[in-house]
């Protein structure tokens, strides 16, 4: 198995991409990138200096970048973001709330929870007393029975990130 390499940029030099570079293997397994005529590389240990290339970086740092992603996520869409992102914002919850905040018809909402339950972007919250939401009820817990509440997953934080990432890179 080959371990996958990190680089950081030298303090001393900071390099640019214009620049000639060669690049210096410390102990703890990292790669600092020097400007090749840096003061501080005439320092080094010959046998740790490494022959490096800007294209190599950028490879490695975009797949250090890449969010893993399950093959469901293909099928989720803009919908799908704002339900996650609701259950991110407000936490737990169910659908007739957040159908009224999205502004989707009911019985949408519900197909497109048990949907995202079902791909593990949301999880279904069993019977526990809970408090209400902010700015509802101030200080009142009830015991849910009568709706079924969601909750965002680990799996559904990353899908967040990936739809956001997508629009920054967009």
């Amino acid at each position: 198995m080959v371990a996958e390499l990190t680089y950081k940029i030298a303090k001393c030099c900071t390099p640019q991409e214009e620049d000639r570079i060669t690049g210096y293997f410390k102990e703890d397994g990292t790669i600092t990138v020097h400007d090749a005529m840096c003061n501080a590389v005439q320092g080094l240990r010959t046998e740790r200096l490494l022959k490096v290339t800007w294209d190599e970086i950028r490879t490695t740092e975009a797949a250090a970048d890449a969010i893993p992603l399950a093959p469901e996520f293909a099928e989720l869409d803009e919908t799908d973001y704002f339900i996650l992102k609701h259950h991110q914002e407000f936490g737990m919850d169910y659908s007739i709330v957040v159908a009224e905040v999205l502004r989707v018809p009911l019985e949408e909402m519900q197909q497109r929870h048990r949907k995202l339950r079902e791909i593990g972007g949301l999880k279904r919250v069993e019977g526990r007393i809970i408090h209400y939401r902010k700015n509802i009820v101030k200080g009142k817990w009830i015991k849910h029975r009568n709706h079924t509440y969601y909750e965002l997953t680990p799996e559904g934080k990353t899908w967040i990130a990936a739809f956001e990432s997508q629009q920054t890179s967009s």
